[in-house]
């Protein structure tokens, strides 16, 4: 800044919202007349706390961080770290601190809210805790070492994801809720109650309509909580997540209007009853409501900016209070009208235990109009509902099919039905409009819309549809939308794998020579790798491929975050014989390894060194396993229940099945992991109907599904075919994939690409089934020529000494890998960490 600084803005508060009207102010040509000071009542600065529990799993704190260290420093902000303020006195304009006394101009108070803590005698007890800062989930951290229990207060969105830190430590999690439900505020009855048996489900005990008395010393545990009704529950721990209250301590001494219930008041430019000083985010109470998520908070910031340095036109007026969630895995969203409160409002529901998920709309009471909505289990239809909602766009003729499963006629909701003030990202308030208006001003990318607009880089929510925008109209102004695998190859991958497929080209040095440029990247070269393997299904440790495979492939195991590998043998349908148990218990005790049992109905043995692998791998192939590529984007496993051979339900030998495709797939690589599984009858207990195949059996055959998935956003997989006889099903399962092979982007589920085919399932049928693009014979073809080149990757190594020297040189190496690591005790095993300079870390 070259302008003499002649004002002075004081900031309280450095937490999220204060941070970024901080940002915003200095966008301004006017900030450069002022000088801004920051005070910080924590001694780090401003941090990200809607991913706070992901401090967690790394206790990286610099990761959360929302802006480097050089920020302040540039941007000539002076930020008071460790400094709260004591006073505010309006009638000099200055703030006190335990340092110093200070002038201002402006003050802008971002004192956030604190956590309540009800008034139960005991709550004071060294283990009563609360959830909020780094150095809560610290003090969290220190008291869960010794702990087997810990319980959270409230069930409300903090008290949920405090839970789910809990189990991060380890301990067995309990939530009490005062009301009958959990989340009360942004569900109702039948989503609570859905919710809650989804989180028992998970592990964590529930318990709702209890109202804590007191917290006493524990018998069997450090504490005891007393309820009014009589009972008790023993715990090491407490962390109290009962709600949140204004920090507005500073402006009721002050003399500044406060609420009747707390929180400064302000107007719709975020001025408090003193002019010249603002209030933003939870601190701030507007027309009689506190805001308590992020982005109203932001909304704040972005309006005290603009007023601060004389731009009137922006004002807050209120703000959207949906949220889209998950926690402990399990989606849950919440929009506007969500209890159905407006006069006359009616409601649509859709309930399905089996499958635990639950959506309502509430409609006005034309049916014309949607005015909220709660889901529970899915939240793929947030985005579109959520448009629907805020921008009063009308509703179909038949408003149940915006949320009935596999609706035949359910309405595209696309970028184009759109009207240019759709708000797309709620976090930084950034309109349909806003983005055809950069993209007008010439710029021609998602990532320099991002970069201009700051849309989709708060908490990511809207990054699937913001991408759809930029692309719907960089298309409609006549711009090609890039489908370039990468700077090296002009093509998709769709494209790479026709030239591969027909030049029969079978090496990456050939293909780049041919068709690209460079010597390619860590993008392409993966890709391409995939590609000839899902073509040739040579080893991917051959010479020509070695060089192009990521760092899993590369070793043929999975990296862990401590540096050791993890080894996976393949066990078809969970099926193992005592003899192959014995053998794997005798290898995990030779070498230490800690073991798991996963849900694929496998055992992981963790902790390997690179050095240890060839060693580890000989005893299992020499014992009959081969390898189960769990770190391959290939087939992982076929989940199998019992069947026939012993449930009394069974109609079908599943676990035949089940082994059968495992085999006949196994070491297949696709654009991504594929999962499958096989239920003996439809009780399910395999879970196909999860998975990018299932398969389930009926009385006449077997019942296909496909294009399902787990993970981060949950599909329901869809009925595909029914009745097939073993030889159908084969067929459809080997053009299916092939096809999928043949067509995906590069690391795209079935689930996606399904969904991304024009026409969806019913073209995927049509193409597989009835062979309308007569590519029926060539792709079970193809798939026979990956069958009959399969090898075990691992066995193929340990024959070759080229291969397993490069896991030899490790081993002549000064001392072994293994020296290198200590080990931690967890439950009965020990996990290897790494030892510097004589003191144990984890990397």
């Amino acid at each position: 800044m070259t302008t003499s600084l002649t004002k002075q803005l004081l900031v309280i508060g450095n937490g999220m919202v204060g941070q970024h009207f901080i940002e915003q102010f200095l966008t301004r040509a006017d900030a450069a007349q002022w000088q801004i000071t920051v005070f910080a009542f924590e001694d780090r600065p401003a941090y990200d706390r809607v991913h706070l529990s992901e401090y967690f799993s790394d206790g990286n704190a610099e990761k959360l961080q929302l802006a480097a260290d050089s920020f302040y420093r540039d941007n000539n902000v002076s930020l008071k770290l460790s400094e709260p303020v004591l006073a505010i006195d309006r009638a000099a304009k200055t703030v006190t601190t335990a340092k110093a006394c200070y002038v201002y101009d402006k003050l802008v108070l971002a004192t956030g809210s604190y956590p309540f803590v009800p008034p139960i005698a005991g709550n004071d007890n060294t283990h009563c805790l609360v959830y909020r800062t780094i150095a809560d989930l610290e003090a969290i951290s220190a008291s869960s070492k010794d702990a087997t229990v810990g319980v959270v207060i409230g069930g409300g969105l903090l008290g949920l994801e405090a839970a789910n830190a809990l189990k991060l430590q380890g301990l067995e999690a309990h939530v009490v809720e005062f009301a009958p439900q959990l989340m009360p505020v942004q569900l109702d009855k039948d989503g609570g109650e859905l919710l809650r048996r989804k989180i028992e489900q998970l592990g964590v005990s529930v318990h709702t309509d209890k109202a804590t008395s007191s917290i006493s010393a524990g018998s069997e545990r450090r504490l005891q909580l007393n309820f009014s009704d009589g009972s008790v529950l023993q715990t090491d721990l407490i962390v109290f997540s009962a709600g949140i209250r204004p920090q507005d301590q500073l402006g009721k001494d002050a003399g500044l209007e406060l609420g009747a219930r707390g929180g400064i008041v302000i107007n719709n430019q975020c001025q408090t009853s003193d002019a010249d000083i603002y209030a933003i985010g939870e601190c701030a109470l507007y027309q009689g409501q506190l805001f308590g998520l992020v982005a109203p908070g932001y909304q704040m910031a972005r309006t005290a900016a603009a007023v601060l340095c004389g731009d009137n036109s922006h004002s807050f007026s209120g703000a959207d209070m949906s949220t889209k969630l998950k926690l402990l895995g399990v989606d849950v969203g919440s929009i506007g009208d969500a209890h159905g409160r407006t006069p006359g409002s009616i409601s649509l529901r859709y309930r399905n235990d089996l499958l635990g998920e639950y959506r309502k709309l509430v409609l006005s009471p034309d049916g014309k109009q949607l005015l909220g909505a709660v889901l529970v289990g899915d939240n793929s239809y947030y985005d579109t509902l959520l448009q629907y909602a805020l921008n009063g766009i009308a509703l179909p003729a038949d408003p149940q099919s915006l949320i009935l499963p596999q609706s035949s006629n359910k309405p595209l909701l696309g970028p184009a039905a759109l009207p240019a003030t759709a708000t797309l990202c709620s976090c930084h308030n950034v309109s349909k409009g806003a983005i055809c208006a950069a993209l007008d001003n010439g710029v021609q990318d998602l990532a320099g819309i991002k970069s201009c607009t700051k849309a989709a880089t708060g908490c990511g929510g809207c990054a699937a549809l913001l991408k759809s925008v930029v692309e719907h109209e960089l298309t409609a102004r006549g711009v090609a939308v890039s489908t370039d695998l990468c700077e090296h190859f002009s093509y998709s991958r769709q494209q790479l794998y026709h030239l591969v497929r027909v030049d029969g080209i079978k090496t990456f040095n050939e293909l780049i020579s041919r068709h690209g440029r460079g010597h390619g990247c860590e993008i392409c070269k993966p890709a391409v790798a995939s590609i000839l393997a899902s073509c040739w299904n040579e080893p991917v440790l051959a010479k020509p491929h070695v060089a192009l495979q990521d760092t899993n492939d590369t070793f043929l195991a999975n990296m862990q975050k401590n540096g050791t590998y993890s080894v996976v043998p393949r066990i078809p349908g969970g099926e193992i014989t005592p003899a192959m148990l014995i053998s794997i218990g005798k290898v995990a005790e030779q070498y230490q390894l800690y073991t798991k049992i996963t849900g694929g109905q496998r055992i992981d043995l963790f902790g390997a060194t690179l050095d240890q692998l060839p060693l580890i791998w000989q005893q299992l192939i020499d014992a009959g396993f081969e390898t189960g590529h769990a770190y391959g984007k290939s087939l992982r496993t076929v989940k199998s229940c019992v069947g026939s051979t012993w449930c009394r339900y069974g109609v079908q030998d599943s676990v035949s099945m089940a082994i059968l495709l495992e085999n006949r797939y196994k070491g297949v690589r696709a654009p991504h992991k594929i999962k499958m599984a096989v239920s003996g009858c439809t009780r399910e207990c395999a879970e196909a109907q999860s998975k990018d195949v299932g398969v389930i059996a009926t009385e006449n055959g077997w019942n296909l599904y496909v294009c399902g998935n787990g993970g981060m956003k949950p599909r329901h997989a869809d009925l595909f075919a029914t009745d097939l006889t073993d030889e159908q099903l084969l067929s459809y399962i080997d053009r299916l994939l092939m096809f999928y092979i043949k067509t995906a982007d590069r690391l795209q589920r079935t689930a996606t690409w399904m969904n991304n085919l024009e026409g969806g399932l019913d073209y995927l049928r049509d193409v597989i089934i009835n062979d309308s693009l007569n590519l029926g014979a060539e792709l079970e073809a193809q798939m026979q020529l990956l069958i009959a080149n399969y090898q075990c990757e691992w066995q193929t190594a340990l024959n070759d000494p080229a291969q397993r020297a490069r896991f030899n040189s490790y081993v002549n190496a000064a001392a072994p890998a293994r020296s290198d690591f200590g080990f931690m005790p967890e439950r009965g095993q020990f996990i290897p960490i790494r030892q510097l300079n004589n003191k144990e870390t984890t990397l």
